[in-house]
């Protein structure tokens, strides 16, 4: 059978505050018109969390958007969720976060197969100048493919 992966979000600025040290495929426990609204791409994560809890992790701020066509049996918008680990995962990343610095973060949610699924990230808190760093990088490499581009023999 073949993976059928189809990205429903990516947390950008997640790879921009964090540097991202171990990844987690998670299922995600949704309700029905949560389904709904996520493939029709209605939700917001740019401050979602996770949060390990009585053995089990909660995604935490990830805001799904009510179904407009659905009436009595909609959802709670900003309720945790549940995601989905085995139990050596969830006790590896119980160890993670208890270490100085580190959170989970999510870092990008896609359908697999039909099913919700997030890529979890143990990140640990960049410096302001490790930000700095980083934008100068992006820039040069930025100037050095102009620069290259710009080099080519235009073709007459």
């Amino acid at each position: 059978m073949e993976n059928v992966i189809k990205q429903a979000g990516f947390n950008r600025k997640a790879y921009f505050d964090y540097t991202v040290e171990e990844k987690f495929e998670c299922g995600v426990v949704l309700r029905g018109t949560e389904v709904k609204s996520i493939k029709d791409g209605k939700f917001s994560f740019s401050d979602s969390w996770a949060e390990i809890k009585d053995g089990e992790v909660w995604l935490k701020s990830f805001v799904i958007s009510e179904n407009p066509f659905s009436s009595v049996f909609n959802h709670e918008p900003g309720r945790a969720k549940k995601l989905l680990l085995r139990k050596q995962e969830i006790k590896r990343l119980t160890r993670k976060v208890e270490m100085k610095g580190y959170t989970l973060t999510p870092l990008s949610f896609y359908f697999k197969n039909g099913k919700f699924k997030v890529e979890l990230g143990v990140c640990k808190g960049k410096k302001q100048f490790d930000k700095r760093s980083a934008i100068r990088e992006r820039d040069l490499n930025i100037e050095a493919a102009r620069e290259i581009r710009n080099r080519r023999p235009s073709r007459h």
